[in-house]
């Protein structure tokens, strides 16, 4: 790993592009004064911006191209139309190229998936990539997966997302052994779908540098029951929506409540320190950033609304994947449990013979 990382950046991604991207670039190179920018994107826009901030302009290199993906693209549609040379594909490749140690965009998640499987490709024996987000919990984070790229799984690609969400978990949370939990409608053996039961059934044989904690359901998620929570992109994607929604609505009910009366008022100047602290916990720009795990290179995709704050938060996280080498502990950790897997087909087939 080089001692300057170089993220390349999709500086057109996002609902507001140049404006959000900029200004996040800006507040991770005060976090990160080690690191290097790659940035694609219309020159026309990003320079403007740049130019506000001289300390990252010279931590930068940027590589005009007018081509962006829209937001609403349907994947096919940018992977044909201009696919070669908009600010998205260029980002990802500069990954597949060596010039980078990661990728980050705040575009189209459809589009960034569909290139990134284009351009670096799965890891051998991985089905299909996962998407791995950061949840707040009451103890503390957790990795949860998949949160919206695979939709419908069965139960051996369970298991590869366990295996790299551990190896995440090892990696940005520094922990020997993570927990692991699947998602389920029930904590017993018998509920559930049948793929869900038979992943929990590999994970129990497998022989992983993990704690396999059985089954969780979706309130134990916040809890931090475990560190790592298993699920399909489906059911993932509505929990991790569901509670960003729950977070902004409690924001909304304090704020009502606090500015109903004068002695709420009153009361709320005593408590502000708490309140600060309380929302900063629900503040979804400090967890922003999901992880594209599965993949021959690092990609991480923010949310398209956050601002500034928020899309630093996500160069943080790639920058903490590629520090920590997140890809080649992945390999190791899969290539482990492949071969746990042949070997017991081997043991199997020699029993039905004899």
């Amino acid at each position: 790993m080089p001692e300057k990382l170089t993220i390349a950046v999709d500086g057109m991604g996002g609902d507001t592009g140049p404006d959000m991207v900029v200004p996040g670039l800006a507040i991770s190179l005060e976090r990160n004064p080690d690191a290097r920018f790659l940035i694609f994107g219309d020159e026309a826009l990003l320079v403007p911006q740049l130019d506000l901030h001289p300390q990252l302009r010279a931590a930068c290199e940027l590589v005009h191209t007018d081509v962006a993906v829209a937001m609403d693209d349907k994947p096919s549609q940018a992977l044909r139309r201009g696919r070669r040379t908009s600010s998205m594909w260029l980002a990802i490749s500069a990954v597949k190229d060596g010039r980078a140690q990661a990728a980050i965009s705040a575009g189209n998640t459809g589009a960034l998936m569909a290139m990134a499987k284009v351009i670096l490709k799965t890891m051998s024996g991985v089905d299909r990539p996962a998407i791995a987000a950061i949840w707040p919990t009451l103890k503390g984070e957790s990795v949860v997966l998949d949160v919206g790229a695979t939709i419908g799984v069965d139960a051996h690609m369970l298991v590869e997302f366990a295996v790299m969400g551990e190896a995440m978990a090892r990696t940005i949370f520094g922990l020997q052994r993570p927990t692991v939990g699947l998602l389920n409608i029930g904590v017993e053996e018998v509920k559930g779908l049948e793929e869900v039961r038979t992943a929990g059934r590999l994970l129990k044989e497998a022989n992983l540098p993990i704690e396999y904690c059985g089954f969780i359901e979706g309130n134990h998620i916040g809890q931090g029951a475990v560190d790592v929570v298993v699920t399909e992109g489906f059911t993932g994607n509505i929990a991790l929506k569901t509670a960003e929604g729950t977070a902004k609505q409690i924001a909304e009910y304090l704020r009502a409540a606090m500015s109903r009366t004068w002695s709420a008022k009153i009361g709320y100047l005593f408590a502000r320190g708490a309140f600060n602290v309380l929302r900063e916990k629900m503040d979804p720009r400090t967890m922003n950033g999901g992880v594209f795990l599965g993949l021959n290179g690092i990609v991480v995709k923010s949310h398209g609304g956050t601002d500034g704050f928020g899309f630093a938060s996500a160069i943080d996280l790639a920058l903490d994947m590629a520090r920590n080498d997140l890809v080649a502990r992945i390999a190791r950790d899969l290539g482990k449990y492949y071969a746990q897997e042949d070997q017991a087909v081997q043991i199997e087939e020699k029993v039905v013979v004899s």
